[in-house]
């Protein structure tokens, strides 16, 4: 016997690709361009302190991160978005966002608002853990389309009074993981002016917040809520240093928000949470605390953003992320052009319909995209954008 909420659950991305493309062969050299795991350079100084923290592998880590630890993220939020917090209270460390996002539902959202069912809502397409978190915490999660002419961000206020009377959390993803877009002051204000109103939290992923167009960094949603004197338990925002840093294997990252939300968060993870290494916590810290190896990691991907602007232009649906690393490009059909383009050229990519759900017609707001990962060296990622393109639109 098994829990029926997770028995209508889809394959999860990537082992559906593998179904669709692994039974034909590849038609030109492989390129992967479908998971977000970034290849640049992580700084090679964090082997010297592996090295001089080994011994920290043979003590149980604090769970909550040390106070080192919380500190260099309390002290990197203030140099980013001029926000002071308190890292005794406002900070927690986590394995990364993934763990920390689906925690938050755990922690955060109440078994009832006003006797009724919670209402989790979130982005489509989306990244999969806040359904699942949503699911887990038997909220009923509630997809609004991030679609195209809404700047592929969801217009939350546009839901009936009916479903915003029971919201509990809403997630949103600055900037976009699939579609690279960034919310504006604008966006945020108008968000968490709605969360004020309807007494709901916010949920903000920032995980790509560092990888981004140009010299203006995108407004995050703590330094937004701080100018509006938004009560700080209306926000929690998760941050990590998987593509800040290139370090996906580290599993470290934070999330920071009003004090009871923390000490709540705090709470289940004294009992249910696995904690960050001693040693990598001690990686972390200092990887925080260095802004070099971000700016060299924002130059290689600006570097890219030139290639694909190049390679799709002429391309008239092409559209560019504004930040993030992914492209998220129209097609007839995801599936068919992912099966397509790898038989035909040996590219893989990953079709949108993978990262959306489908509304009550069955029409799936990713359906008619693939994404596209600009994470392969700079010359490998330039030829495997050209087979791509000569494949699908030309």
């Amino acid at each position: 016997m098994f829990p029926e909420r997770f028995s209508n659950l889809p394959a999860y991305a990537f082992p559906r690709l593998r179904a669709l493309l692994d039974p034909h062969p590849a038609g030109g050299p492989v390129v992967h361009m479908t998971i977000g795991e970034p290849k640049h350079a992580f700084p090679a100084w964090i082997a010297e302190i592996l090295q001089r923290e080994m011994a920290g592998f043979g003590v149980y880590p604090p769970n909550e991160g040390t106070p080192e630890l919380r500190a260099a993220s309390a002290a990197w939020v203030q140099r980013r978005y001029g926000v002071t917090l308190d890292p005794e209270t406002q900070v927690m460390v986590a394995n990364g966002t993934r763990e920390a996002l689906y925690n938050a539902c755990m922690a955060l959202v109440p078994d009832r608002i006003k006797g009724l069912r919670p209402v989790v809502l979130m982005p489509n397409p989306f990244y999969q853990v806040y359904m699942i978190g949503a699911i887990s915490v038997a909220a009923e999660p509630v997809f609004v389309p991030a679609v195209r002419a809404g700047g592929y961000l969801p217009d939350y206020a546009a839901l009936p009074p009916a479903v915003l009377n029971r919201v509990a959390a809403a997630y949103i993803c600055s900037p976009a993981n699939p579609q690279g877009a960034v919310a504006s002051r604008d966006y945020w204000r108008e968000l968490i002016g709605l969360a004020e109103r309807y007494g709901f939290r916010i949920l903000a992923d920032e995980c790509y917040a560092e990888i981004y167009r140009g010299d203006v960094p995108p407004p995050g949603a703590l330094e937004v809520a701080a100018e509006m004197g938004a009560d700080p338990e209306r926000l929690t925002v998760f941050h990590s240093l998987s593509k800040r840093s290139n370090l996906p294997g580290l599993r470290a990252g934070f999330i920071a928000g009003g004090p009871r939300s923390i000490a709540a968060a705090k709470q289940l993870r004294a009992y249910a949470g696995a904690p960050v290494p001693l040693p990598l916590q001690r990686v972390a810290e200092a990887l925080w605390a260095d802004e070099a190896h971000v700016v060299e990691n924002r130059r290689l991907y600006q570097e890219k953003y030139t290639v694909a602007d190049a390679v799709f232009r002429g391309v008239n649906s092409y559209q560019g992320p504004e930040a993030g690393f992914f492209l998220w490009l129209p097609v007839e059909d995801g599936e068919a052009a992912a099966l397509k383009v790898w038989r035909d050229t040996g590219v893989r990519v990953l079709p949108g319909a993978y990262l959306s759900q489908p509304d009550a017609q069955g029409d799936s707001p990713g359906k008619g995209y693939v994404r596209v990962a600009m994470v392969a060296p700079k010359d490998e990622m330039e030829a495997g954008l050209i087979r791509l393109r000569d494949c699908l639109y030309r």
